[in-house]
């Protein structure tokens, strides 16, 4: 009898143990989303009800339809989660502060739990509170976290931002349950994004290993059987062609940590990176991929059991609510921002027969869409605006690329859709100063050097041509400059000391506010100093926002994207066509930044 209890004992713990093992956790999650609502590219062919060959990748409903599928596959186990950014990146987010529209959406659709990316902040930290609050009007929001943020006491501007955290409108960290396990989550803003999140101020972010120990500890005091990570601080390939990145060096130095959900560097895994025993997943950008990650939970903890990359694209199924949703705020965009400016969000443009593209981690020096939207801004300031000698564009504000196809005002803004202005209409505005060929030296030198490690600083330019060795001496890599006049013809800048002479220099607000930082991410090495027309220095950068009608009170402001609009506009229309045709010339232009051999 006793043999008989002891065998029946057993039996039931080895039971009890297997069905332990057996309890699978699905995941969902993708990462830098940016409002890219309707797939893309170009948005005219999307047809997310069909399945008749659709061209484009992404699309929130085809996402919501993923969603909903596997929720019904795992029920009472599925977790949907965002590593950050998801606003900035369409038109859609022109309305984000006042509607809240994608917060609320992204409830709809079934996310659970999502992070605050540095994008996020790019209307300030009091309007995106407004966000916030405008979403939980129209019915709520995902969880939203903000692990790492920091907020100073003594300045009122993040005042909203503090209120929303004691209110519970954004969170540390949270806790939830799926299956009787208990999944406890926090985020993380990382380094890079930090230094990417200039209208975050006063905000600050603790950096990630201390903030994620500080986590972990508060969560394992809660007895969470699972730890989360959404660190929107991203890994990329280091000089010998291995992951590294911020993401990495967590998983390695930090105990504790289930999953890493990584974003800001668009990376595409295609499989979990193992780093320090932590699988670490991302899925790009723009929604063009979920992951789906399956964990095993059992008395050893949990484990990686499968993962799944799932294109988005046209045989996906999409959820016609969410869609509905959508082409309802389509049209009060179009109504409330283009109308007023003379647009249609689906008014075709130009025909792209070719890529136009930037390689972030390729031949930066080689982007054919680079050189287009310089030559862009520079046509445009010159040709309705307060002309310039100069036009430049850094690689980071070059978000989309452009396809083969027709290509809509909805298309192009995609291209150029960070920022905002003192106007309604989005985008970052366009600034003007002038500077010596000295400092367009300096200008190139740091560019140069820091894009080396940020790739986003990589600058192309319109008028200008430059020669560089790639293995000089720090700060002294540039051999020639030279500067085309308005007709193209270029000669070679004298860029001595001595030379006081004033060249003046378009880019966007963000851009040039920078350009006067110079000196301090120097420590004094290298020096610039914005000017007006007259040489007085330019205290207050406010000012050299550039004024497209001086005949009208007020500044008027030049938008990137709308520069792109007015210069593919002046192409020429073939025979037969019905829009213009970018010309043949961009499918390989000239380079503006030249590498020359070190030998002198």
């Amino acid at each position: 009898m006793k043999h008989i209890l002891i065998s029946a004992l057993f039996l039931a713990m080895a039971t009890a143990l297997t069905g332990q093992e057996g309890k699978k956790i699905t995941i969902l999650h993708t990462n830098d989303f940016h409002s890219h609502f309707l797939g893309y590219a170009p948005e005219t062919a999307y047809t997310p009800f069909e399945t008749d060959g659709d061209p484009t990748v992404g699309g929130f409903a085809r996402i919501a339809g993923i969603i909903a599928e596997t929720r019904s596959e795992n029920p009472g186990t599925t977790l949907v989660l965002d590593g950050g950014d998801c606003h900035m990146g369409t038109l859609f987010q022109a309305l984000e502060p006042e509607t809240g529209f994608q917060l609320n959406l992204m409830k709809k659709a079934g996310y659970d739990v999502i992070a605050v990316g540095n994008h996020d902040f790019d209307f300030g930290p009091s309007r995106f509170v407004e966000m916030i609050d405008n979403a939980i009007d129209r019915g709520g929001t995902p969880v939203l976290l903000s692990g790492n943020s920091v907020t100073d006491p003594d300045d009122p501007a993040d005042d909203d931002f503090e209120a929303a955290v004691s209110a519970g409108n954004i969170k540390r960290y949270h806790i939830l349950e799926r299956d009787g396990i208990k999944i406890g989550l926090f985020s993380l803003l990382g380094e890079d994004a930090d230094e990417s999140a200039p209208y975050a101020w006063p905000i600050t972010f603790e950096k990630n290993v201390k903030a994620a120990r500080r986590l972990v500890k508060t969560l394992e005091k809660e007895e969470c059987d699972m730890i989360i990570c959404l660190s929107h601080s991203g890994v990329s390939r280091n000089k010998k062609g291995e992951w590294a990145g911020e993401d990495v060096k967590l998983a390695k130095k930090v105990k504790g940590l289930d999953l890493i959900i990584s974003g800001h560097t668009h990376v595409l895994l295609e499989e979990p990176l193992i780093a320090g025993g932590v699988p670490i997943v991302s899925v790009g950008d723009n929604g063009r991929y979920v992951g789906k990650v399956e964990l095993l939970f059992g008395p050893g903890g949990s484990r990686l059991e499968g993962y799944t990359l799932i294109g988005v694209d046209d045989k996906i199924g999409a959820d016609s609510l969410i869609h509905n949703a959508i082409e309802l705020q389509l049209e009060k965009v179009t109504s409330e921002i283009l109308k007023p400016i003379g647009l249609e969000y689906k008014e075709p443009v130009a025909m792209a027969n070719y890529p136009l593209t930037v390689e972030e981690h390729g031949d930066m020096a080689g982007s054919n869409l680079g050189a287009l939207v310089a030559d862009a801004l520079y046509h445009y300031v010159n040709s309705e605006g307060p002309a310039t000698d100069i036009a430049m564009v850094a690689l980071g504000v070059i978000r989309d690329p452009i396809l083969p196809g027709t290509q809509s005002v909805a298309d192009l803004f995609r291209t150029m859709s960070l920022g905002s202005g003192m106007d309604k209409t989005p985008g970052y505005g366009l600034s003007k100063l002038w500077v010596t060929g000295k400092e367009i030296k300096n200008v190139a030198e740091i560019l140069i050097f820091l894009s080396k490690s940020t790739p986003s600083n990589f600058c192309y330019y319109s008028h200008l041509r430059i020669e560089y060795d790639p293995n000089g001496r720090i700060f002294n890599k540039v051999r020639k400059i030279e500067l085309a006049d308005s007709d193209g013809n270029f000669s070679e800048l004298d860029t001595s000391k001595e030379n006081e002479k004033l060249w003046s220099i378009v880019a966007n607000s963000y851009m040039v506010d920078n350009l006067a930082l110079i000196k301090k991410k120097t420590f004094g090495l290298i020096k610039v100093e914005p000017k007006d027309a007259g040489g007085n220095l330019m205290t207050d950068l406010s000012v050299a926002v550039a004024d497209f009608d001086a005949g009208v009170p007020g500044i008027q402001e030049g938008k990137e994207w709308l520069a792109l609009l007015s210069y593919l506009r002046h192409f020429e229309i073939p025979e037969g066509g019905t829009v213009p045709v970018i010309p043949e010339y961009y499918r390989n232009p000239d380079r503006s930044l030249v590498t020359v051999s070190s030998k002198r």
